[in-house]
């Protein structure tokens, strides 16, 4: 076994250097991950441009990753009940154990923050903190998924963080129940992946909303399960949603778009007492302009969603592994770890092209 890891380091925004770290010792509490592939997520390019600054540098990025056991203590091993050599994903978040919100099992929001690839710095021992890495630790507070061996890569690097977002805010904030009907506002991997969660829990219809320059992913919508796709620049979204509910409104709207004009149009097209889960981030301290007056007079529930935790993650396992829905397709362009800067350029959109999900292979 390799002594050292090689590692893609965020030094400043805009700036990854790649540098070589010591394999941690593994006591009995721990453990160590070969990274076989991880995500690169919008969090993740937000802040390499330096438009998220909440988070410490140096850093190894990557919290969205599928990998093999390559060591683990004996009480890791009985506790998470794998053994080296399993295939595993894991949770962005650790918990601590004693605070209230890890006693709640609201975890994520942890009073003594260690995580992967967002809360802790790689000049944190034993620095091994993200996936854009070949091996990383797994620290004992860690919640840990046996995944099989046979999902595609493609299909399990999407577990922890684009599907399980997606069970957690429809079906778990949400309250999505069988026959409702679902608005996605978006067509990024968030909005696609949340097509998969809603029609599994079934959504009597999943419209999502998109742009002119979303059409190319318009056949993977219909493949995912979308029973409606509006471009939302040639049709106008508000008569679609009128005449396709003969009036009534959506009964869940999801807004990924982080669009203040998409936030205020999903006050007009949800129903009476529908809700409104609010998942897209704007930036900074930009305000959102809305008519007020719609939330009281029509009931409705805005429901702000960060993240996901454990019970959504275990559905989103069973979700990926049923088979039903050709997940591994979001994940459209792939690069090896030392290739990570032409990787995050291209997961910005730019290099002329417009990928769904970027993923790397340390």
């Amino acid at each position: 076994m390799e002594k050292k890891s090689l590692a893609a380091v965020l030094e400043e925004p805009g700036k990854i250097i790649l540098k070589e770290f010591p394999l941690p010792e593994v006591g009995p509490d721990d453990g160590l991950l070969k990274v076989e592939m991880v995500g690169i997520c919008s969090t993740d390019v937000k802040i390499y441009q330096g438009k998220i600054t909440t988070y410490p540098l140096p850093l190894i990025m990557g919290h969205e990753m599928v990998g093999v056991i390559a060591r683990i203590g004996h009480r890791a091993a009985r506790k998470w009940k794998v053994k080296e050599g399993d295939r595993v994903v894991l949770e962005a978040s650790t918990s601590c154990g004693a605070c209230e919100p890890c006693l709640t099992g609201n975890y994520r929001f942890c009073e003594q923050p260690l995580g992967y690839g967002l809360k802790t710095s790689c000049n944190v021992p034993p620095h091994l903190w993200g996936a854009y890495s070949e091996y990383m630790y797994i620290a004992p507070g860690s919640v840990v998924f046996p995944v099989t061996d046979a999902l595609a890569a493609e299909e399990a690097v999407l577990i922890t963080g684009v599907l399980a977002n997606s069970v957690q805010w429809l079906c778990f904030l949400g309250g999505l129940k069988m026959g409702d009907t679902v608005l996605i506002q978006g067509m990024g991997v968030q909005g696609l992946g949340a097509i998969v969660a809603a029609k599994a829990a079934g959504a009597s219809e999943v419209i999502i909303a998109g742009l002119s320059v979303d059409r190319e992913r318009f056949p993977l919508a219909e493949k995912l399960g979308a029973t409606a796709i509006v471009d939302v620049e040639k049709e106008d979204l508000l008569s679609f949603i009128k005449e396709r509910t003969r009036g009534r409104g959506i009964d869940l709207v999801l807004d990924v778009t982080g669009s203040p004009p998409s936030i205020a149009l999903a006050l007009e097209v949800v129903r009476k007492q529908g809700t409104i889960i609010e998942a897209g981030l704007i930036g900074g301290d930009r305000e959102v302009p809305f008519i007020l007056d719609r939330l009281a007079q029509k009931e409705i529930r805005i429901q702000g969603a960060r993240s996901k935790g454990y019970a959504a993650t275990k559905a989103a396992i069973s979700l990926v592994e049923s088979k039903r829905y050709p997940v591994g397709e979001m994940v459209t362009h792939l690069y090896p770890l030392k290739d990570c800067q032409e990787a995050l350029t291209v997961a910005q959109g730019k290099e002329g092209v417009r990928p769904i999900k970027v993923a790397m292979i340390p």
